[in-house]
């Protein structure tokens, strides 16, 4: 039986396949070895309303990411193999620190490259007494193999779906397979925690949330992403469809990207999604604010909300407040 740990040794734990030994630090393309490398752990309060809460999700920023998209808002620790190297049994700490503070979950922030090492600190914190939910956050680009072997260990999945066209995705991206891989993996995590968001008290304890980041000048990409969505996992998997979009540094002198999502592109999504008959829809505010994390700072965020909310029921009158934050 294949074991996560064994996956360091011949690294395949993502598309990518590099077959490095991590534990004789070789380095792949995420240049990660064998040890944790993380920037941050924070209650952080931006997130989706049932992840975040009132009290926030407690955050582990991980370093380095199996994607290199060039508009990343985390660009500062996912372009860059640099943080701090701790052990699973520090990392386990830092969980049940996350947790005495009063996080609703510990969400993991691009785990996929370091998944075995985190998954040992995830099974001593257990051990330890650590009983909130874990969030798994990644980019979506994910091995579908792999994920299985996270049953009964995640929680919450909360993949992104960036791309319907390959060719967008290699440009945008760096690989070319990320559709097909995304509509497989995301269909095994459906397979574990179900097409819907369970809460009690409004705080998610047990599903899926599939994020969607709008590009300017891209929106039938992501109406083609809805479309795929539907007609390959579920119109009842809730999707956060987010507007926050910023010119980074990292983008380079991309033509559309120099810009922010206008009101008309993200409404004319939303609206789609609604259409389509998405049951469950989290929103953002359009607006100039700006929502990128600065990881040169003790706390790359601030104790605030960014405007996500929910929609519970497609069926309520579809009208302009849609998009309001109150």
């Amino acid at each position: 039986m294949l074991h996560l740990s064994d996956l360091l040794c011949d690294c395949r734990l993502c598309p990518r396949r590099c077959h490095v030994d991590r534990t004789k630090g070789e380095t792949g393309f995420c240049g990660l070895a064998a040890d944790i490398l993380m920037d941050c752990a924070v209650p952080h309060y931006g997130e989706e309303p049932p992840i975040s809460g009132t009290r926030g999700a407690g955050t582990i920023f991980l370093s380095s990411c199996n994607l290199r998209c060039i508009y990343c808002q985390n660009y500062q620790i996912s372009h860059r193999v640099i943080g701090k190297r701790t052990t699973p049994e520090a990392l386990s700490g830092i969980m049940l620190a996350l947790q005495e503070q009063g996080c609703h979950n510990i969400e993991l922030v691009t785990p996929t490259p370091q998944m075995p090492r985190v998954m040992e600190a995830l099974s001593a914190a257990r051990c330890r007494g650590l009983t909130i939910p874990l969030v798994y956050n990644c980019g979506g680009y994910e091995d579908p193999k792999i994920v299985k072997l996270l049953e009964s260990k995640v929680d919450i999945y909360m993949p992104d779906f960036k791309y319907a066209d390959a060719r967008m995705a290699e440009t945008l991206s760096g690989t070319k397979d990320y559709v097909r891989y995304a509509l497989a993996s995301i269909g095994e995590m459906v397979r574990q925690v179900g097409d819907r968001l369970d809460t009690v008290d409004d705080i998610a304890r047990r599903g899926i949330i599939i994020r969607h980041l709008v590009l300017p000048g891209m929106t039938t990409n992501s109406l083609d992403v809805l479309t795929l969505i539907k007609k390959n996992i579920s119109a009842a998997v809730p999707v956060s469809i987010m507007s926050q979009y910023t010119p980074m540094a990292s983008q380079g002198n991309h033509p559309q990207l120099r810009r922010r999502v206008g009101p008309e592109e993200y409404d004319r999504v939303v609206q789609f999604a609604l259409d389509l008959g998405f049951e469950t829809i989290f929103c953002q505010d359009v607006d100039g604010r700006n929502l990128v994390p600065d990881f040169e700072k003790e706390m790359p965020f601030g104790p605030t909300s960014d405007g996500n909310r929910r929609r519970p029921d497609s069926d309520e009158k579809k009208d302009e407040n849609l998009l309001d934050n109150g």
